[in-house]
């Protein structure tokens, strides 16, 4: 133990000098040495992407890349396969280090159950665009005999009406029927020949009948402009028309 005395002031400075230098090399060898070994200080790994992937295979994926991952939010998405990745944070491309958490979100095992809209009595436009904002898929559309044309009139799961507010999985199909414009009420066609065009237009409305295309023809001999000369179909004996049906008018010059 004969070093450590201090004879002279020398002595003492040495032995100071060395005390420091040895706590400086320790200091350094922790922050410089120890630290860059024990948390791979420097090294960074590139994110790969991982949204699409199925969540049985991602963890040995992201082990052989020193990696993991953490599910923090599920959402339903139409068409994906169950527990598919969705999306993750960091973005691919970005650099961290090793051990680096993967945040993610994943499709749902099942999808979420809503209450079923009501889309009788309006249009089949309409109905589209409520089930898609309600996850839900439009299926079969059935036109059939009534004279609120595009009207929808039922609404269906597979052959069964469905309720307003009945319970139902997002993307389920939901089938529809229809007003075709027509009606199934078959009567008596119309005569308008020789009948003022105004007056025939009321006549067809009356009817619950269209009016197709008019023709403007050059009035003959006997004809007075502004006159229905020619309807299709033709008025015939027994002809019969059912309500929502066109016809198409010739009318005098």
């Amino acid at each position: 133990m004969s070093f450590l005395k201090s004879d002279t002031w020398f002595d003492v400075i040495l032995h100071l000098a060395l005390i420091v230098g040895l706590g400086a090399a320790l200091v350094l060898g922790f922050f410089y040495v120890y630290l860059p070994i024990t948390t791979h200080h420097g090294e960074t790994i590139v994110v790969p992407k991982v949204t699409g992937m199925n969540l049985a295979d991602l963890e040995n994926y992201l082990d052989e890349r020193k990696l993991a991952y953490f599910v923090d939010d599920s959402s339903y998405a139409p068409g994906t396969r169950a527990l598919t990745v969705l999306t993750q944070e960091p973005a691919p491309g970005e650099k961290v280090k090793q051990d680096r958490k993967i945040y993610i979100s994943v499709a749902m095992r099942r999808p979420p159950v809503i209450k079923m809209p009501k889309l009788t009595d309006g249009s089949v436009k309409n109905a589209q665009l409520i089930l898609a904002s309600y996850d839900l898929v439009i299926g079969q559309i059935k036109l059939v005999p009534n004279v609120a044309k595009d009207a929808v009139l039922k609404q269906l799961v597979g052959d069964k009406e469905i309720a307003p507010g009945a319970a139902i999985a997002k993307g389920t199909k939901v089938d529809l029927e229809v007003g075709d414009g027509l009606g199934n009420t078959e009567f008596e066609l119309p005569n308008l020949v020789n009948m003022p065009e105004d007056e025939a237009r009321t006549l067809l409305a009356g009817q619950h009948l269209e009016v197709g295309e008019v023709f403007k023809q050059a009035a003959e001999a006997g004809q007075t402009p502004g006159t229905i000369v020619r309807q299709r179909p033709a008025a015939t004996p027994g002809a019969t028309i059912r309500m929502g049906q066109l016809v198409d008018l010739w009318v005098a010059e």
